[in-house]
């Protein structure tokens, strides 16, 4: 009766015993999505956030890490690390892209990943960091130890989808990638973001 009633995302999931070396990874959605889906902060759920109204598709499968917030400490390290004034995360938990050659047909999964690099996108001067990783086990990526070992035009793949995935016509960018940065800084970045999320929720 323990379980009975289904675990929030973003706060019932534990990250992992072995994080951050391999995490576990909540899925919002898939290449094949026509629409954006994000977490419900509130209740939970999957819900709506926009639908894809050009042809800008999510390269891989993209969601976040449980027990992870991007907030002041996120924030300072960005700023340390890319030599830019960088004044707070975007409130939201770490995100992450995980790359399999299985076509996973839906969201709202969880999987076990290996975080690998990352990429420190600034949107709107809040740190809004990108965890690329790998699925664990995966029969093709799972050779994939570090960025460095990303093709080129596959990691031009990635950066060009989150520079353009909030663009509006006859808007401006409001997405910049500050730094691309290998698996250790990326492992840190988990870290740190456990830390903001212990410092904003476990002592309520």
């Amino acid at each position: 009766m323990t379980n009975k009633f289904k675990s929030h995302p973003w706060h019932g999931i534990e990250i992992g015993e072995d994080a951050p070396q391999v995490v576990t990874a909540f899925i919002e959605i898939v290449p094949t999505d026509t629409v954006k889906y994000e977490i419900d902060k509130e209740t939970g759920y999957l819900k709506i956030d926009r639908p894809q109204k050009f042809s800008n598709v999510v390269p891989a499968l993209y969601g976040f890490l449980p027990q992870t917030y991007c907030d002041e400490k996120i924030a300072a390290f960005a700023s340390k690390q890319s030599g830019r004034k960088v004044e707070k995360g975007d409130g939201d938990p770490l995100d992450i892209l995980v790359l399999s050659e299985h076509a996973i047909p839906h969201g709202d999964v969880i999987l076990q990943a290996i975080p690998i690099g990352g990429l420190r996108l600034i949107d709107k001067g809040e740190a809004d960091d990108k965890i690329i990783a790998v699925m664990k086990a995966d029969a093709v990526y799972s050779d994939w130890k570090d960025l460095s070992d990303i093709p080129e035009s596959i990691l031009n793949r990635l950066k060009h989808y989150f520079l353009t995935y909030k663009d509006l016509p006859g808007t401006p960018s409001t997405c910049e990638i500050a730094d691309v940065y290998g698996k250790e800084e990326a492992l840190e970045v988990i870290s740190i973001s456990r830390e903001d999320y212990a410092n904003a929720f476990k002592k309520k």
